[in-house]
């Protein structure tokens, strides 16, 4: 099945901004609500399962004079679902 974006933002922002925002994300999986993302116009409200699957990326791209490095962080599930189990060792040191 293709990919559908329901939602998608990108701006340059400092360390500190980004931590923020991923601090504001992670209180609300905390507190087991709805997610609700915002940029703009645009917005999307998720319901995230108890036991999503989470998977973290760096990777390295572009060309080899100047690749572009990036760390993706994917909260993953399927609608209607519980999420998955994962092996419950993911740190960051």
């Amino acid at each position: 099945m293709p990919e559908d974006v329901l939602f998608k933002t990108e701006s340059s922002q400092d360390r500190s901004e980004i931590a923020d925002y991923l601090r504001r994300v992670a209180d609300s999986l905390e507190g087991g609500g709805e997610l609700s993302l915002r940029a703009g116009t645009e917005s999307v409200t998720v319901d995230p399962p108890e036991r999503p699957t989470l998977e973290v990326k760096v990777e390295r791209e572009g060309p080899a004079d100047q690749p572009e490095k990036s760390v993706e962080f994917e909260i993953e599930w399927t609608e209607g679902e519980g999420g998955g189990e994962g092996d419950g060792d993911l740190r960051i040191d």
